[in-house]
């Protein structure tokens, strides 16, 4: 077997045993992205040099010895570009590293290979990057969902072993679901923000990337924890997120929210999901109704508040401190504007008018004090829901990935992609999206993704229920041919 196709935990184990080197690994994938890449697009810039040393003395001891990750274009590493696949940031090198990348590194792992992605994560079909285009392996005519459209693509054309990204909406679970990989969006807090260029500072979460399960739970494992330097991160002891994975799951109760099987999800999405219910159901789980009445509003609500966020947060882009400048300028407040209109894309500048309206004198009682108040009610539906059940289940994305440049011109309907996952975001509760089946498109199978919703805080329920899920059914075995 190639070294690229292996899964992170079997990696690990021939690491271990001596039947190959960090060093092999690393060749191993560097000799696939050279093939394949130019096709995918996944990787923005790569640094196998520094890598390479790094791989060369890897302690393979550690819970992550020796395994290179790929990190997404919106988390610093020191000393490596951090553009946010913006042009205001095209010049940008990170001084410091995210509190990820050090816990990545005291765990052995070697962060490499920087990951395209919309926009300052601003999408949901990677279209709004300023640099490249990012394909879908199972279709280079299609996209690989977004944000972390780079993250999930080289993942599924076993470009890496694991990478990481962030979802703020759904950015990780929704191109998990379209390219056929297992993507994880934990609790809020649960993984420090420090170092992650912010979106919305309230939503967005770092997760992982990954071909089974079990390398999400181990990859968490090692992400997870308290940070000093992010107000928001828990105070929470570390905990071993595999401790479940491989327990049966007879007894426990799913629920299916039923604003989430609705008129207009892709048939073959709908029967795709409705086969994983009944594939629990024979693993001895009981399923059960449930209502989330608020659903309806959450893309609104979501569209206020993460515009809002957004419009504070990307007000630090000014052309004077660091970025893009604009030069032979009038005044300051001509440096101001052309900086800002020359650096940021089209889908960016639209949030930052949104966010900026809601909040503005006259408006922010109406829009942003309401979506507030609406956010907190769809907290109340899950936790409501979640007196009942152990965990939810749901579609990830109502539809297959669509061809690239089908939605450009539609901002609603590409806002709508992300409609089963911006609840999760706003209740700041775990979800993992996984493999459940495969539509048939034009003739090419598309992957389609079960997503599984969990109480806060216990993502190990989840990585149980999901994993007892994945080996049950062939699904996450498939990859694409490229």
């Amino acid at each position: 077997m190639d070294l690229h196709t292996l899964t992170l935990t079997a990696l690990q184990a021939r690491l271990r045993s001596g039947d190959c080197s960090a060093v092999d690994a690393l060749e191993a994938l560097e000799q696939r992205i050279a093939h394949v890449d130019p096709k995918v697009g996944g990787y923005l810039s790569r640094n196998f040099q520094t890598a390479r040393a790094e791989a060369e003395r890897a302690d393979v001891s550690l819970p992550l010895g020796g395994i290179p990750i790929a990190i997404k274009d919106v988390i610093n590493v020191q000393g490596e570009p951090c553009t946010a696949a913006s042009k205001i940031l095209s010049n940008y090198t990170a001084p410091y590293n995210a509190t990820v990348i050090n816990k990545l590194r005291a765990a052995g792992a070697i962060p490499f290979g920087r990951l395209n992605l919309d926009e300052f994560a601003m999408g949901s079909s990677t279209e709004n990057s300023a640099i490249q285009r990012t394909a879908n392996p199972w279709d280079l005519t299609r996209i690989p969902g977004g944000s972390s459209g780079g993250s999930a693509a080289v993942v599924a054309a076993d470009e890496a072993f694991a990478s990481l990204g962030s979802d703020t909406g759904g950015s990780i679970r929704q191109p998990a679901s379209l390219c056929g990989c297992v993507g994880m969006k934990p609790t809020y807090g649960r993984v420090s923000r420090f170092g992650l260029i912010a979106f919305a500072s309230s939503l967005d979460q770092i997760g992982p990337f990954t071909k089974t399960v079990e390398d999400s739970a181990r990859m968490l494992s090692v992400l997870a924890g308290r940070d000093p330097q992010d107000s928001t991160s828990l105070e929470l002891p570390a905990e071993d997120f595999t401790r479940l994975v491989g327990r049966d799951i007879k007894g426990l109760k799913i629920g299916m929210p039923k604003e989430y099987f609705i008129e207009g999800i892709d048939p073959q999405v709908d029967a795709a999901v409705r086969a994983a219910v009944r594939q629990y159901e024979s693993l001895g789980a009981e399923i059960v109704e449930v209502s989330l009445p608020h659903t309806e509003y959450a893309v609104a609500v979501y569209y206020i508040i993460a515009t809002a966020e957004a419009s504070a947060n990307l007000a630090r882009y000014d052309g004077v401190r660091y970025g893009r400048r604009a030069e032979e300028v009038r005044n300051l407040q001509d440096l101001y504007i052309r900086s800002r209109s020359e650096g940021f894309g089209e889908e960016v500048k639209r949030r930052i008018i949104l966010g900026t309206y809601v909040l503005s004198s006259g408006y922010y009682d109406a829009y942003y004090l309401r979506a507030q108040k609406v956010r907190t009610l769809i907290r109340q539906d899950f936790s409501r829901a979640f007196e009942k059940v152990d965990a939810l289940i749901c579609p990830t994305s109502p539809e297959t990935a669509f061809k690239i440049g089908d939605r450009s011109d539609d901002p609603m309907k590409m806002y709508l992609a992300d409609i089963f996952t911006i609840a999760t975001n706003l209740a700041g509760i775990p979800g993992l999206s996984l493999p459940c089946g495969f539509a048939q498109v034009d003739g090419r199978p598309l992957p389609i993704g079960v997503q599984l919703l969990g109480k806060p805080l216990e993502e190990a329920n989840l990585f149980q229920i999901a994993h007892a899920y994945e080996q049950s059914t062939p699904w996450h075995k498939a990859r694409p041919t490229l």
